[in-house]
């Protein structure tokens, strides 16, 4: 992915394992306990001092878009991991994954600048990957032909809106709107 914003991963192991684990750490932090939860914390679950956390990320900003861009890689990587998946099952365990990245999402979305050029190059690679593994279902007959990448997008998003009781149930609601997706 090309886009690039906050501080860059270090090349050193031991640097990179430290910023991989302070992004581990925020990215469930945020998701547990939203984007108020202390730097300190942050940096207790990772394993490392205070100091090491300023120097990775020198802003709590810094920190956010550095969560945000990691959940954008783990969605691009994600939709490769599945290309090799029948067309229909690359395409809803993609969809599963791209509600985990909603959620996180929306654990730091106030907290992110979305109008900025990192946000907007996001947005662009994640329709990228959709659009790549709807039109694969479509082609193969799978998928209704008169969705677009954009549809099924909103349509994921929109799910995960509401709260549900467990994984289970939202893995259900999932599979009940994805039957609409499903070429007859």
């Amino acid at each position: 992915m090309q886009t690039q914003a906050g501080p860059r991963r270090p090349q050193r192991a031991d640097a990179r394992r430290n910023f991989d684990a302070l992004i581990a750490a925020a990215c469930e932090a945020f998701a547990e306990h939203g984007t108020g939860t202390s730097l300190e914390e942050i940096a207790r679950r990772a394993g490392v001092g205070i100091g090491t956390l300023y120097r990775n990320f020198p802003t709590r900003r810094d920190l956010f878009d550095a969560v945000y861009m990691d959940e954008i890689r783990a969605l691009c990587r994600a939709a490769d991991d599945v290309a090799g998946l029948p067309p229909w099952d690359a395409l809803t365990a993609w969809l599963r994954r791209f509600v985990g990245y909603v959620a996180t999402k929306r654990a730091i979305c106030e907290e992110i600048n979305r109008d900025s050029e990192m946000i907007r190059g996001a947005r662009g690679v994640i329709y990228e990957a959709a659009d790549r593994l709807l039109t694969r279902a479509q082609e193969a007959g799978v998928a209704r032909r008169d969705v677009s990448s954009d549809d099924l997008l909103r349509l994921v998003s929109g799910l995960t809106a509401g709260g549900y009781v467990d994984d289970a149930q939202r893995d259900r609601v999932l599979a009940v709107a994805m039957d609409g997706v499903r070429a007859r």
